[in-house]
């Protein structure tokens, strides 16, 4: 009786876990990949790009982050940790800058390595249209979008998911 009890437990999970997880194209996003150089983030599952977006990155994108107030967008391994409407730039996701290697590299330099690094849509502005931040670097070194882009990743992108940032 107890096995029967168990089996109709995991199914019930299973069936749960499988109607709350978002799908592009059938399968779960499991990481997230951006590019600087390319001003792409793509969404990736096991492996393979299923979609990419223009992005903009923090107002000095070369070269990795190395302390609070540098406006460059971090480079290396992170998790989508949080997430949060913004009032400045509609939907947020936040990803866990400093990692230890950043928070060691800041240490030995004596300054902080900051934080709040969030991917993020664009502010609604009367005297500037979405459009307008959509071909600049502007943000003090987040990841932004189309808000359209954004709400799209936010209901994709589940918080955990692994987020890499190559140069």
């Amino acid at each position: 009786m107890r096995w029967l009890f168990a089996l109709i437990c995991m199914s019930l999970c299973l069936t749960a876990q499988a109607t709350t997880t978002p799908t592009l194209r059938g399968s779960v996003i499991d990481k997230v990949l951006v590019v600087k150089s390319e001003r792409k983030l793509h969404l990736l599952s096991r492996g393979n790009t299923l979609k990419s977006y223009r992005i903009s990155l923090g107002k000095q994108p070369k070269g990795p982050k190395e302390r609070e107030g540098d406006m460059r967008t971090p480079e290396g391994f992170y998790w989508i940790d949080w997430r949060k409407p913004s009032d400045n730039f509609n939907l947020s996701m936040h990803i866990s800058y400093p990692n230890a290697r950043d928070q060691a590299q800041a240490r030995s330099k004596g300054v902080s390595a900051g934080g709040m690094i969030m991917i993020h849509g664009t502010p609604l502005d009367e005297e500037y249209p979405e459009w307008y931040f959509h071909t600049l670097d502007w943000t003090e070194g987040c990841i932004a979008m189309k808000n359209t882009d954004m709400r799209e990743v936010w209901n994709l992108v589940k918080d955990g998911t692994l987020i890499e940032i190559r140069p």
